[in-house]
């Protein structure tokens, strides 16, 4: 048995038995997107028919090309465009109707509240995103301070001389807190942002692709290379659009700070890991060594980047920019500045007196950091990223489609 649901005029028929229906998290046939504000997703669906009408913003970016695919826009359509949409700001700029018009055009503005709401809707478990979107910094600096001060209070518990004493050598940071204990609990918190993260874009990827796609290794090698590129933030090559009409790559640029910032600590956080597992190695390190070099490099990136991301934001233009939720975007920024600001702190001064409290901050920040990844900025890479895979399928199935059709055109000449 099959069951066939209408949302905006689209008309979807599955099977009961799609692992994408009924199981996640008990709301059965349930259209997630629809969750989102109706206001938003209405607006969205008038855009879309206008733009589809118009398709004058076609070689801007992949939205458009994914847009004319499509006649009428289910919730999960809309939240695959606006997820798909790096905020540019070229259409509005371009855009015959935008505002003044009476039609009022504004994708960018419609797209960055619809992508901060999305985040919500596919939260995992669904009972946070409320919280942590009211309150995204506020959150995260009190996990952190927490956190600190159970470090804090755990050394002075055992060894309080030990918290302002010069550690050095091998082995110095787990004289203040055991290894055992730092990486259950800081193990436990990644594992659970990893799990928040894959359940939430589990939902986004039904919603978005209600036919059971699989991606392919082309589809995937075609997202990383847009992805690694940032290519569809670049406004059809001139560039993106900041505080005024003149477009630049500063956005560009501060966003690959970040992400490779963000990869080159992570690579070094695992090189860490297999010299303490498969070396016998123990932090810290001396800086000639692979996690303190890659650390550093990538720690100066996460510098630069979120303090030119959060610099930028107070900048954008108003007429495109979302400002009704900053609390975790500006959350997740403000951690990341905070993690590498404390963590090249403590690789200045770890044979000083101030290792110890510096370790603390260190941890707590971290903590906070890996708690919040799930609920705030973070997550738009992970289903941007998932939108690009999905935009690479549906290129896949056009063009083997207009594979098929040109020898039919052929043969009937």
């Amino acid at each position: 048995m099959r069951e066939t649901r209408t949302m905006s005029g689209a008309t979807e028929t599955f099977s009961p038995r799609d692992p994408c229906v009924g199981r996640m998290s008990g709301h059965g046939l349930r259209d997630h997107g629809a969750e989102v504000n109706s206001g938003a997703l209405a607006e969205a669906e008038r855009l879309m028919t206008i733009c589809n009408s118009c398709r004058y913003c076609e070689g801007l970016c992949a939205v458009f090309p994914a847009m004319e695919m499509r006649r009428a826009f289910s919730a999960g359509d809309l939240n695959y465009l606006a997820n798909l949409c790096h905020g540019c700001g070229a259409c509005y700029y371009d855009c015959q109707f935008a505002p003044p018009h009476a039609f009022d055009v504004n994708v960018p503005r419609n797209f960055a509240a619809l992508r901060a709401q999305s985040y919500a809707t596919y939260a995992w478990p669904r009972a946070l995103s409320g919280l942590f979107a009211r309150n995204g910094l506020a959150v995260a600096s009190v996990a952190a301070l927490s956190v600190a001060a159970f470090v804090i209070g755990f050394v002075a518990g055992n060894d309080p001389a030990a918290l302002f004493a010069v550690q050095s050598g091998a082995g110095a940071f787990y004289r203040l807190m055991p290894h055992g204990a730092m990486a259950a609990i800081f193990g436990a918190a990644f594992v659970y942002a990893i799990v928040a993260i894959g359940m939430g874009v589990r939902m986004f990827w039904c919603d978005i692709d209600r036919r059971g796609a699989k991606p392919t290794w082309r589809s995937l090698s075609r997202a990383m290379t847009d992805a690694g590129r940032l290519r569809n933030l670049d406004g059809g090559g001139v560039g993106c659009f900041n505080e005024d009409e003149r477009p630049n790559d500063r956005r560009r640029l501060y966003h690959h700070f970040t992400f490779y910032g963000f990869l080159l600590c992570l690579a070094a956080t695992s090189f860490a890991t297999a010299y303490h597992y498969l070396l016998g190695r123990v932090a810290p390190y001396a800086w000639y060594d692979l996690p303190v070099i890659l650390g550093t490099i990538g720690g100066v990136g996460l510098l630069i980047g979120p303090f030119g991301l959060l610099a930028a934001k107070w900048r954008r233009d108003r007429a495109i920019e979302h400002r009704a939720r900053l609390g975790m975007d500006i959350a997740f920024l403000a951690m990341l500045f905070a993690t590498s600001l404390t963590g090249l702190a403590l690789l200045a001064l770890r044979e000083t007196a101030a290792m110890g409290m510096l370790l603390a901050l260190h941890l707590g920040v971290v903590f906070g950091l890996f708690m919040t990844l799930p609920y705030g900025n973070f997550v738009h890479g992970v289903y941007r990223f998932a939108a690009l895979v999905r935009y690479a399928l549906e290129r896949e199935t056009e063009q083997g489609a207009a594979g098929a059709r040109a020898p039919q055109a052929d043969a009937a000449a």
